[in-house]
């Protein structure tokens, strides 16, 4: 990935399915923004609670603390002006005003990650994601490995009858499956 230096921001998103180390990669890319001294706010959206209630924390249990909102205006209420990297988790639960969140941060100069599913239980765009996507300088796709075959995964497989879009849980609720294993409800 190439490093932009100055005042230019821009946008920075990692996608892919449950289980796919998207919170890993962006822990690791806030830590390595701490070593280099920048200046880090990071957040994620107040309804995953699975690990911890403000923490971004992975399924592998690493961990950073940051401040969960349920409201992305909130985001740029708290930004400090002297903020460089801001790193927000479970970006998918957001509403589309995220966008326009992230595009005036970027544009403010600011270095912005967001990580989240790109793809809902039933294999369709999740969210805002899709146009963050779109919008962004980087897209960082990620992949798990199919629980059935152990092939490359793409999609997430609820294994719980919820019909609800939202449905917050891990490995008790969710598998990674590839597409030939994956099964829409």
């Amino acid at each position: 990935m190439q490093i932009i230096n100055g005042k230019t921001g821009w946008v920075e998103v990692i996608c892919g399915p449950m289980f796919s180390g998207k919170s890993e990669e962006l822990i690791k890319r806030i830590r390595r923004a701490q070593i280099a001294r920048r200046r880090v706010q990071i957040f994620k959206h107040g309804i995953d609670a699975r690990y911890d209630a403000t923490s971004i924390v992975s399924h592998s249990q690493q961990s950073i603390p940051g401040i969960a909102v349920t409201d992305v205006k909130d985001i740029l209420e708290l930004v400090d002006d002297r903020t460089e990297l801001v790193a927000i988790d479970e970006g998918q639960f957001f509403s589309d005003e995220i966008i326009d969140v992230v595009n005036k941060l970027g544009n403010q100069g600011k270095r912005v990650i967001v990580a989240g599913l790109d793809l809902d239980y039933k294999g369709n765009p999740f969210g805002p994601m899709p146009q963050l996507m779109c919008t962004a300088e980087y897209v960082s796709k990620q992949l798990a490995i199919c629980m059935i075959c152990g092939d490359p995964a793409n999609f997430t497989q609820r294994l719980t009858p919820s019909t609800d879009q939202i449905v917050v849980g891990a490995s008790e609720t969710y598998e990674a499956r590839c597409r030939r294993h994956f099964e829409p409800t």
